[in-house]
């Protein structure tokens, strides 16, 4: 009994696990009966059966095994996808990482381990440009290059060729065609000691000597001690490190480093070095009727800048006609003193829909002065410095004559400004930072030679800044001069008297909302000096912190601190 009761267990599991198909398979071939019990069968079509129960089950078994194979060819598959990428995101990175780690400082304790090392290979390398040491008559040595070197004899019997070909002869109407020849800064900033120290001559307090040199002060016996010999020699290998002593606000084995870049973001620092041919830098302005500071910034830049592009129009921000002031300034003799480095550019049309919407009269004024005054300069390099500010943005010195001299530098590069309002005695908090400098190669390639791009766009929206990248080999990155607590310049807004505050509300763009200038009361002369007494806004705020005080550091301009009487309207509150 037990027989047949496993007969019909495996009837039933042929029947049921592998279906109707199967079961009709085995009945077509072999003629079975379905409707009866397997023990009814013959011993052929048992055998037959019990066949086909065996080849199922090896089926399903291999199928089962084939499908895990599948699925392991899958999943190694997979794995080995997921691998080749992320060995190709490894190389991709480190690939990066090597490009980007030239641009990453030193830690300090690398620095630490090997001073000389380090001082001889970022500073005491061999030069690209053969340099000629000559002997002057205190008996220090003056480092110069032949890419911008003359002879002083030549400089003094020979004046400097004008800046512009076309200007000699040129009217005052055609003062707004005149190229500028671009010429090589042939000033002395480095000299070299007999000890082979490069110096930055402003900001170098005392040069290096050997103790030769030194006057006398005992006996040649006690000269000749050995005590004396030692700290000679003592003295001698110390300064092979420290040869130049730095005046206070000057940083770098060369004290050629201000204070604004030493505590600035500049992630390239331990890689500054001295050029052998300094840049020529280009400031760019518009002008309306900004002029004393205007001539505030001559007086700060002029031994630095090369050449200034200036551009004034016959129309206001606004859209209205108005006299060209400045034009008539630069004909009259004003500003001869340095008249030989400004480039006119003449704006002799408003942009259409700047009326309507006075952002886009404010942006033109920026890529017209820039794309016409870059357009006639000559001789113009790929590494010169191109900055673009407002009137009333007057960058410091020492930045500027910084970003002038030295390589190590990235781009672009924004400037810390002490921000104040009506005059430097009302300081308002914090600084303004602001996007202004940046190379010409820069200029040209990421920004279309367009300043308003430079100014207002982040770079890496730019769709070339890769492509420069990779023409200069320079990863680009943005970075400030000075912090929120060293300010690299002066941003002196609506610093006029009452009638030049006055000017100022009828000829802004019709953007900036609300414009004051269009209600009567805020125009109202006595109402701007009640405002330039407390340090109060339009909208009937007010100045919150105490007037500055005029001996603090970074207060205002040197020229305008040296000229008081001139300048008293904003050195000290004329209300108060």
């Amino acid at each position: 009994m037990a027989a047949p009761q496993q007969r019909t267990s495996s009837w039933h599991y042929l029947h049921h696990t592998q279906g109707h198909d199967t079961t009709n398979i085995a009945a077509g071939r072999n003629q079975i009966d379905m409707t009866k019990p397997i023990s009814h069968l013959s011993h052929r079509k048992k055998s037959s059966v019990f066949y086909i129960i065996h080849n199922v089950r090896l089926g399903r078994c291999l199928g089962y095994t084939l499908d895990m194979l599948c699925f392991r060819m899958k999943m190694r598959w997979h794995k080995m996808f997921l691998l080749l990428c992320m060995a190709g995101l490894c190389v991709i990175s480190v690939l990066h990482f090597l490009k980007a780690l030239s641009y990453v400082s030193l830690s300090k304790d690398l620095v630490s381990l090997s001073p000389s090392l380090i001082s001889g290979f970022f500073w005491e390398s061999r030069p690209l440009i053969p340099q000629h040491i000559e002997r002057t008559d205190d008996g220090t040595q003056v480092l110069r290059t032949p890419g911008y070197y003359r002879p002083p004899e030549a400089v003094v019997q020979q004046p400097r060729p004008h800046p512009s070909r076309r200007s000699q002869g040129m009217s005052a109407d055609e003062l707004h065609l005149k190229e500028y020849v671009l010429q090589e800064d042939t000033a002395e900033y480095f000299v070299r000691t007999k000890s082979g120290g490069l110096c930055f001559k402003p900001g170098t307090k005392s040069l290096d000597r050997s103790p030769s040199e030194k006057p006398e002060r005992s006996s040649p016996r006690k000269l000749s001690s050995s005590l004396s010999r030692q700290t000679q020699q003592q003295t001698q290998k110390r300064r092979k490190w420290v040869e130049c002593v730095c005046l206070p606000g000057w940083h770098g084995p060369s004290c050629g480093v201000p204070t604004v870049v030493q505590h600035s973001n500049l992630p390239t620092k331990d890689r500054l070095t001295p050029r052998l041919k300094p840049r020529r830098v280009i400031n760019a302005i518009n002008i309306n009727h900004e002029f004393d500071l205007l001539e505030t910034r001559f007086r700060e830049l002029d031994g630095t800048v090369d050449v200034f592009l200036i551009c004034e129009s016959n129309f206001t921000a606004y859209g209205e006609a108005r006299p060209l002031l400045f034009r008539q300034m630069l004909l009259n003799g004003t500003f001869d003193y340095v008249k030989s480095k400004v480039v006119y550019v003449f704006l002799d049309h408003f942009p259409e829909g700047g009326r309507q919407d006075g952002w886009i009269a404010d942006d033109y004024l920026r890529t017209f002065l820039t794309q016409n005054g870059v357009s006639r300069l000559r001789n113009l390099r790929d590494d010169d410095l191109f900055i673009i500010d407002d009137a009333d943005e007057i960058p410091s010195r020492e930045g500027v004559l910084f970003l002038k001299l030295y390589d190590g530098w990235t781009e672009p590069i924004a400037f810390h400004m002490r921000k104040s309002l009506y005059g430097f005695f009302w300081k308002q908090p914090g600084t303004l930072e602001v996007i202004s400098g940046c190379t010409i190669g820069m200029l040209r390639t990421v920004y279309g030679t367009d300043g308003i791009r430079l100014r207002r766009r982040e770079y890496y929206t730019m769709p070339t800044f890769r492509q420069y990248e990779n023409k200069t080999g320079h990863i680009l990155v943005q970075w400030s001069l000075g912090s929120p607590l060293h300010f690299a310049g002066w941003h002196c807004s609506w610093c006029f008297p009452p009638e030049g505050i006055y000017f100022k509300l009828i000829s802004a763009q019709n953007g900036d909302f609300p414009r004051w200038g269009d209600y009567e009361d805020k125009r109202d002369l006595n109402y701007i000096k009640w405002l330039i007494k407390t340090g109060g806004w339009f909208d009937g705020t007010k100045q919150e912190y105490p007037a500055a005080d005029p001996h603090e550091h970074m207060y205002a301009p040197k020229f305008i601190m040296e000229n008081p009487k001139r300048f008293g309207y904003l050195i000290k509150n004329p209300y108060s």
